[in-house]
């Protein structure tokens, strides 16, 4: 009878210890676990917006409006100021253009005299001033520019070289049918020399007019 009783007091403790375990370790897992934050999180989207890129609004309503006369001041055309020095209007005239091209070929024939250029050199030389001088003879001829110094000067030195290459060629040709008397003089080297020498001397003229002409 003793034992019996033992049974039963032994069956009915045991359960319950166990069933107190079982809920003690569950409740401890859920205090102890480190599984960082489980609350609930606030809802982003109501505080930003979609990732549409932001544009800045215009500084003009409307583009006429930059344009308008109101807004851009006209060029003051009428502002000597404003056109000789902001704008640095070329003062050259054509005419002195012109003539400064003329430099380079009168120096060219100067030079020829100087290295004793054979006829045929000497003489394409000359032609090229001639032809060029010719236009522009015919360019000025009925303009103001006709009465200037450097003007006449161009015209007489060029038709003094085409002179002298005439001569160069002549004396080369009739070199072995002329004697060198009265009739013949103009064919001699010593002349030939002196007209050369002296057409470089009206070169060096003309080239300080053409430089000094503004």
């Amino acid at each position: 009878m003793r034992k019996l009783l033992i049974l039963l007091l032994i069956s009915v403790i045991v359960p319950n210890y166990c069933f107190a375990a079982f809920f003690k370790k569950d409740n401890s897992s859920d205090i102890d676990s480190p599984k960082g934050y489980v609350g609930t999180l606030p809802d982003l989207t109501q505080e930003y917006s979609s990732g549409d890129a932001l544009v800045s609004p215009p500084m003009f309503d409307k583009i006429q409006d930059f344009h308008s006369e109101n807004k851009v001041k006209p060029i003051p055309k009428d502002d000597p100021v404003f056109v000789n020095i902001i704008l640095k209007k070329d003062k050259t005239s054509p005419y002195v253009n012109d003539i400064q091209e003329f430099i380079d070929m009168f120096e060219q024939i100067s030079d020829s005299i100087d290295e004793g250029d054979n006829i045929q050199t000497f003489a394409s030389k000359v032609y090229y001033l001639n032809i060029n001088t010719e236009y522009f003879a015919d360019k000025y001829a009925n303009k103001p520019e006709s009465n200037y110094t450097s003007y006449k000067q161009i015209i007489k030195v060029s038709e003094k070289a085409k002179e002298i290459s005439k001569l160069r060629s002549n004396a080369e040709k009739y070199k072995k049918y002329l004697a060198y008397t009265d009739t013949g003089a103009e064919y001699n080297p010593n002349n030939i020399d002196m007209q050369l020498f002296d057409l470089k001397l009206s070169i060096e003229k003309v080239v300080n007019i053409l430089k000094n002409t503004q």
